[in-house]
């Protein structure tokens, strides 16, 4: 097993990798295939995936990046708000087939997986867009592998809670401080390719640990997810690793919020 994670997770990061590298349209054609397939994931788990209701979140998903493709990002939230219109429609037409909390999963699924992945590829369009996206990746796989790493050697007191028994205080401590440190080093080398603050260095730090913490919620959401529906996995797309779900929960919570950071402090002038 740990030799299939370790081989599937190296192709992986070589496919991820390479494709931010490439930019448009590779980028562009691996954030829609994923978050397509991460839809699937999150409406089998609800037993919607051969529905009218998923029919629709698949379409407004596509109608999404075809608009961020075009630069039209301002009519995003009217397809989402389209979208569900159609699902109450649906959910009319076809009553008494579906409920209420159907619909309310539908629409869970799509901006879970779909809207929220699509900061991925938002992130990479921007300018010196090459650079911010990693961040994303210190904030979740650089938290999570410190995290592994300092609970194997030190990890004592479990978390308080049993989403994840394995987790313990250390590790989550441990994450945090060593995506902080990633940041700091990332901010260095970053300084000298894109014209930035003195002090961003910092804030890269800073943002560093914010993202582990706000990882590891994201990772502790989509393991409450499979609890309250009883499986074990999202998919077995990536052997080792689950599905798509399962190796980019952190991804899809933290990608909206650098982002958004990066929006504040271009706003304030610290990068351009």
């Amino acid at each position: 097993m740990f030799i299939t994670r370790t081989i599937s997770g190296a192709v992986l990061l070589i496919i991820m990798f390479g494709s931010i590298f490439l930019g448009n349209p590779v980028w562009f054609g691996l954030n829609i295939v994923l978050s397509m397939i991460a839809m699937y994931e999150m409406l089998k788990v609800f037993k919607l995936e051969k529905t009218s209701l998923a029919f629709i979140s698949y379409i407004s998903g596509i109608c999404i990046y075809a608009l961020l493709y075009l630069k039209h990002d301002d009519l995003i939230l009217g397809i989402i708000v389209l979208g569900f219109i159609c699902m109450m429609a649906a959910y009319v037409i076809k009553w008494p087939h579906f409920d209420a909390s159907d619909i309310a999963k539908a629409l869970f699924s799509l901006i879970y997986t779909c809207v929220c992945m699509s900061f991925l590829y938002r992130l990479r369009v921007v300018n010196n867009g090459i650079y911010y996206v990693w961040l994303v990746f210190i904030g979740a796989w650089g938290s999570d592998t410190c995290a592994y790493l300092t609970g194997i050697l030190i990890g004592k007191h479990k978390l308080p809670s049993t989403l994840s028994p394995k987790k313990t205080i250390e590790g989550c401590v441990g994450g945090v401080a060593g995506a902080a440190l990633i940041g700091v080093l990332y901010g260095l080398f970053a300084r000298g390719h894109i014209d930035m603050h003195a002090n961003l260095v910092i804030v890269f730090g800073i943002t560093g640990a914010i993202c582990s913490v706000l990882s590891q919620i994201g990772d502790l959401c989509a393991s409450a997810v499979k609890r309250n529906c009883s499986i074990k996995d999202y998919g077995k797309l990536i052997p080792g690793h689950g599905g798509v779900m399962d190796r980019f929960d952190s991804i899809i919570f933290l990608a909206p919020i650098i982002y958004y950071i990066l929006y504040v402090l271009e706003k304030l002038q610290m990068i351009q």
